[in-house]
């Protein structure tokens, strides 16, 4: 993979880089929006890229059951299918698998589940979802992996890191003799840490991928319930591990204090479902904390979401009439929540960006702190 890391700054492990794909350039950090299903729900392709999304995420599991890999590959790959032509990566569907516990049995040789939307029984191998991710054309792949709940004890954490080990050798193993039969433009797979919140765990598991050499490597694992701090910890454990020369991600990751703190921590590549989410469910992010528009304070508020944001929700809508929208259960509620989210997520990490590049993140993560930590917009703290 052609990863180049620009520049780092000297007073934290955050690092400026460059992805190069057959499908465009990714500015790191970046943070990626999860199209589960082949869409970013309320979003369009279209305004995506008005949005400056460099990369999006899609689901392994959610496409394999619908519409059906084998039906994107005949219509010419994901990209064309879902009419995105800027990079895409696929997670292996592990996550989802492992989230539905009532429905999945897990061998050695993969996991037994049942489909959540018609009860059918599937089988998914590491080398099938690898198969499936290739077949869609992702430029960036992940292995099955096996993430353990949180908590889990040292044995269990073990257990699942280690099964995680061999699929990832058996993933590599089949990548590597099947690569570019499915497409022209290349793919790439990462290797995924796993250990729980156990570090001699997390560290082993690194030290094992590494002498597999994938081009990018993955912390998995976290944001499942464990303290902050012990995620914070478990992150900076592997990046201080991970090669400088590889691009970092840390999947399922998270809150916009998440993306600064481990950007801090030298991570490179976030995905996150909370900016659609958390706007479908009329929860808005700001500068100065987080508003929920419901509430009715703001039945009468002329205010957008956020004065010093440039999006053109808050160009454009009052808090009223957003409150109004979602009171009325319109779908333009999700559509402007959503869109205003993704905006700030995504210029806030064009903002660290610009930090790193201007040597001034250490003040930028100052008063970012400081400004999400005075507390919530709703309850009048700011």
């Amino acid at each position: 993979m052609n990863f180049q890391v620009i520049t780092e700054d000297r007073r934290t492990k955050a690092r400026l880089g460059r992805i190069v794909t057959d499908h465009g350039e990714i500015q790191t950090p970046v943070f990626m929006p999860v199209g589960t299903a082949g869409t970013v729900k309320a979003i369009t392709q279209q305004q995506l890229e008005e949005l400056g999304a460099e990369i999006l995420l899609c689901n392994t599991y959610h496409l394999y059951l619908r519409p059906g890999h084998q039906l994107i590959y005949e219509l010419g790959g994901l990209h064309r299918f879902i009419s995105w032509k800027r990079p895409l990566i696929t997670d292996s569907g592990g996550f989802q698998v492992f989230s539905i516990s009532a429905l999945r049995r897990i061998f050695e040789d993969g996991v037994m589940f049942r489909s959540h939307l018609d009860g059918s029984s599937h089988f998914l191998s590491p080398e099938k979802a690898i198969e499936i991710q290739m077949c869609l054309g992702a430029d960036i792949l992940m292995p099955l992996d096996e993430c353990t709940a949180y908590p889990s004890d040292f044995l269990i954490a073990r257990g699942g890191m280690e099964r995680t080990l061999r699929w990832a050798r058996r993933s590599r193993d089949l990548f590597s003799r099947d690569e570019g039969k499915c497409w022209p433009h290349r793919q790439w797979l990462f290797g995924i840490g796993q250990g729980g919140i156990h570090p001699e765990l997390r560290h082993e598991c690194i030290d094992r991928l590494l002498d597999m050499e994938f081009p990018g490597y993955a912390i998995g694992g976290l944001a499942v319930g464990e303290p902050k701090g012990v995620m914070y910890e478990m992150v900076q454990q592997s990046c201080e591990l991970l090669p400088v020369g590889k691009p970092r991600y840390l999947m399922g990751v998270g809150t916009p204090m998440d993306l600064v703190e481990c950007i801090a921590l030298g991570v490179d590549m976030f995905d996150c479902v909370m900016p659609t989410r958390n706007g479908r469910n009329g929860w808005l992010f700001t500068r100065a904390g987080h508003i929920v528009i419901k509430h009715a304070q703001y039945a009468r508020d002329q205010e957008p979401i956020d004065s010093a944001c440039h999006c053109l929700v808050c160009c454009n809508y009052s808090r009223a009439y957003l409150r109004h929208l979602f009171q009325a259960n319109e779908i333009l509620a999700s559509i402007l929540n959503s869109y205003h989210n993704l905006y700030f997520y995504l210029d806030m990490v064009r903002e660290i960006r610009n930090a790193i590049a201007s040597r001034r993140l250490i003040d930028y993560l100052t008063e970012f702190r400081a400004r999400q930590e005075t507390g919530e917009v709703n309850k009048g703290r700011v």
